[in-house]
């Protein structure tokens, strides 16, 4: 009888703890998000455990309900999941399955353990599911900020150059030809700044969806940066080629982008082509060359197209080698002065010299200004170019003028990013005092490109300067944008006529008469004429007939070094 009750005793026992046991195990599933189903192979019991309730509106108590599951999820996932579920099928011991729900919100993520004997005969399997639906949300975003732009929906950058990389591949092994287009809206800065970047960047948003219209599987488009975009087609034939995109785009800028202020604006796009294999074999240099003929067309007038050729690459290296010389050359102040002189036309008297800049490359070859110095202005070497050669240029004439005792007219040419400059004029007149040099022995040229931009900017330094006594020369006249109004505007002196005039002003009839004109309205003025490039002893004689005062040019006297100056200077 005790040895009955000491049995029921130890059986109570063990019930209790395995009870709590079961109550831990059940507290630790309903502690977490996830669900849980297990079964029990000898059994074939199924027992649902933690959230479940929170998952699925049906009730898992057999292998008969376990379809439910699948009718839950997408018809897509249903196979997935039904081999992960059955896993023990393969004899492998852990699957892992992620399933959209049928209301395409929510994912699920199936993780399946199988326990098996030492036989190798399955006794248990665990089932946990989890909502993923929030990381899957997360890391979507994460895949779209790494493949798209956020402001356009195009491709961005990184992700075009992987797609055009594996056109590439394509393209060797089919022998196709990939075209890549580079597309640039034209002014686009003074849209930005004018209207402000919120009007930009819809006017970017607006025009990049029209470029998706052209997205296939053989034509990928990507918004580069700002105002850029990029295409690439594989096999450019038919409604993908070049041409026809290029019509239709031309088409749809024809007409204005309605933006959401109610404004209404109308863009130009200039577009630069290279392609597989021509240009280049590589996706990176593919777009470098595309970009490079896009800045060529746009430095012809803009709303152009323009094709790679080499030529074209071959210009643009030799002015990246010009310009990375350039960056030295100005950094060891390594050029040099020349200076041609000005005659008076009726007495072939001095009357004074141009200060010439010229640039001796360390290979000891002379580049021509017409090279370096566009280069120079465009990316803003040309102002410590032009203080050195303003300084130079005011000191070697008050060195000469107080080793000969001669006095005559410096020339000095000035840049527009100069006159651009706050503390331009202070500069001026802070050499004239350092230097002892008269403001009346110093003339500075303008030409007519520095109007365009600040025409009552410039006026007002020229006036403080023309104040001081510096006499100021128009130069290049009738090659800019001549206009005879401003010109009783300009606090000028002098106004040089331009080489291209001279050169045919014997032979025609027109050129004789803008020429003849130019001279008496000078006259007329007050100004003093200048004639550049003189080289016949026949135009000197014409010249003279017509009134011009002062030539300059080849005929009296080519640029000349320092030295030959002052031996011109010893013999006056």
């Amino acid at each position: 009888m005790d040895e009955m009750r000491y049995q029921m005793d130890l059986l109570k026992a063990m019930n209790q703890n395995l009870n709590r046991k079961e109550r831990m195990y059940r507290l630790i599933c309903d502690s977490v998000d996830n669900a849980f189903l297990y079964y029990a192979f000898d059994r074939d019991e199924v027992v649902t455990l933690g959230k479940w309730d929170a998952f699925f509106d049906f009730e898992v108590t057999g292998i008969k309900d376990i379809p439910n599951l699948f009718d839950a999820v997408e018809e897509s996932y249903i196979m997935p999941l039904r081999d992960a579920l059955f896993v023990e099928k393969t004899n492998q011991e852990k699957a892992c399955v992620e399933c959209l729900l049928k209301d395409r919100r929510n994912w699920l993520k199936f993780v399946v353990n199988v326990f098996y004997d030492e036989k190798h005969q399955p006794t248990d399997k665990v089932v946990c599911i989890e909502n993923i639906s929030k990381l899957k949300s997360q890391n979507d975003e994460l895949e779209y900020m790494a493949y798209y732009d956020g402001l356009t929906g195009l491709y961005n950058r990184n992700y075009f150059v992987r797609l055009l990389g594996e056109f590439l591949r394509k393209a060797e092994t089919e022998k196709c030809i990939v075209s890549v287009i580079l597309i640039d809206m034209d002014d686009f800065k003074k849209i930005n700044d004018g209207l402000g970047i919120v009007v930009g960047d819809e006017l970017v948003q607006q025009f990049g969806s029209y470029l998706k219209e052209f997205q296939s599987e053989q034509v990928i488009v990507c918004h580069m940066s700002s105002d850029v975009y990029c295409m690439a087609v594989y096999d450019p034939v038919g409604s993908r080629s070049v041409e026809h995109i290029h019509k239709q785009i031309q088409k749809r800028t024809g007409e204005p982008f309605a933006l959401s202020s109610g404004q209404s604006l109308q863009i130009t796009v200039s577009m630069g082509v290279a392609e597989y294999p021509e240009a280049s074999t590589s996706a990176l240099e593919l777009i470098n060359c595309a970009e490079i003929v896009m800045f060529k067309g746009k430095g012809m007038g803009k709303n152009t197209i323009q094709y790679f050729d080499t030529p074209i690459l071959n210009e643009f290296i030799h002015t990246v080698e010009i310009e990375n010389k350039l960056r030295e050359a100005v950094f060891q102040n390594n050029f040099i002065m020349y200076f041609q002189p000005q005659y008076f036309t009726e007495s072939r008297r001095l009357r004074g010299m141009e200060a010439l800049v010229r640039w001796k490359d360390e290979e000891n070859h002379m580049i021509s200004p017409a090279t370096f110095i566009p280069i120079a202005e465009k990316n803003g070497a040309i102002i410590p170019i032009g203080n050195w050669v303003v300084e130079q240029s005011i000191r070697q004439y008050a060195q000469w003028s107080e080793q000969y005792g001669v006095h005559f007219i410096m020339s000095i040419n000035i840049s527009a990013l100069q006159y651009g400059r706050d503390n331009f004029v202070p500069f001026i007149l802070g050499l004239l005092e350092k230097y002892k040099v008269s403001p009346s022995q110093i003339e500075l040229e303008i030409t007519e490109s520095i109007l365009i931009n600040d025409f009552e900017g410039v006026s007002a330094k020229l006036r403080q300067l023309r104040d001081c006594g510096i006499r100021i020369s128009l130069d290049d006249f009738g090659t800019g944008f001549s206009s005879l109004s401003y010109l009783k505007k300009l606090p000028i002196n002098t106004l040089k006529i331009d080489k291209s005039f001279i050169d045919t002003v014997l032979t025609d009839s027109s050129t004789r008469i803008i020429t003849e004109s130019i001279i008496n309205m000078v006259k007329t003025l007050g100004f003093e004429s200048i004639a550049e490039g003189v080289e016949q002893e026949e135009q000197l004689a014409y010249l003279r007939r017509a009134g011009c005062d002062v030539i300059q040019g080849y005929l009296l006297g080519k640029p000349q070094s320092p030295e030959e100056i002052a031996a011109l200077l010893q013999g006056l």
